[in-house]
């Protein structure tokens, strides 16, 4: 064979070989491409996870803060509850207190009344009031001596009870202004009532919780004056010992507190005065 002949098969050997070739080299290529590619795609997948991760970790981080401050939230709810809870229980018992007090006194008076004592003892109550200046024991549209010579019929005994119970709610609901004028005209109306010096009292107390403190002081002294038997002598005794405290003159309280316990041994009062001197004397 001739060397052209040769050169000619070479040439066309190699041609053959050529497009062989040039797809190799373009697998590789494809392959590196996809290998490329996986890698970017595994890369970014933990770097996904890693930013999960993050964002996991600021929610707790914030649920944990939220948390916390519920929880405060509700300490303080509860330390406001507690504080209305000791504020709601203690009005609670004076109010029990003052209906105690008040049952009391209609009991005793409507058994007075029931065992025709009725009279007699309009009679010591107006004669104690006559003796009293500025205060004038009559009753509208009749005179003293009359109020004190008959028995009230039931309906005067209906409207009594009705005027001082009247008197009582306007307390019980804290307008002191108003059961002040209600007990006042309590005691006009009925001078001779066996309530009259609980009404002068209750008046006392109102001036007080209104902390007109010479007024409620003048109030209980008058009932002392007016009504120095009656069963509310001790406790009127026993809110100006308080009065007198509250003003620093714990001297004068203490004098009245001993008065108590001197004047009305068994009463309840001379009981509260026992454990108010106990305390004057630490």
């Amino acid at each position: 064979m001739s060397n052209r002949a040769r050169a000619a098969l070479c040439a066309a050997a190699l041609a053959a070989a050529l497009p062989a070739r040039a797809g190799l080299f373009d697998d590789d290529e494809a392959r590196r491409r996809i290998e490329a590619l996986r890698q970017e795609l595994s890369q970014q997948g933990k770097d996904n996870e890693v930013r999960i991760q993050r964002l996991e970790e600021s929610i707790r981080n914030i649920g944990v803060i939220e948390l916390v401050r519920q929880i405060d939230a509700l300490n303080a709810e509860i330390a406001r509850l507690r504080g209305q809870l000791e504020v709601v229980s203690n009005e609670n018992q004076q109010v029990q207190k003052r209906q105690r007090d008040f049952y009391l006194d209609l009991d005793s008076r409507m058994k007075r009344l029931e065992g025709g004592g009725a009279s007699s003892s309009a009679s010591a109550d107006a004669s104690t009031a006559s003796a009293t200046p500025g205060f004038s024991p009559q009753t509208p549209g009749a005179s003293s001596t009359t109020a004190a010579a008959r028995t009230p019929t039931r309906e005067e005994q209906a409207r009594e009870v009705k005027a001082y119970d009247a008197a009582s709610n306007l307390f019980r609901r804290n307008d002191f202004a108003a059961a002040i004028e209600a007990f006042k005209a309590f005691m006009r109306d009925y001078p001779s009532s066996a309530l009259a010096a609980n009404a002068g009292y209750w008046i006392g107390i109102s001036y007080a919780n209104m902390r007109d403190l010479r007024n409620a002081m003048l109030a209980q002294q008058d009932v002392l004056t007016r009504y120095p038997q009656s069963s509310k002598a001790p406790d009127a005794m026993l809110a100006i010992a308080a009065i007198q405290a509250e003003q620093g003159d714990s001297g004068s309280a203490r004098n009245t507190l001993e008065d108590i316990i001197a004047r009305f041994p068994a009463s309840e009062a001379a009981g509260k005065a026992r454990t108010r001197l106990a305390a004057l004397r630490r």
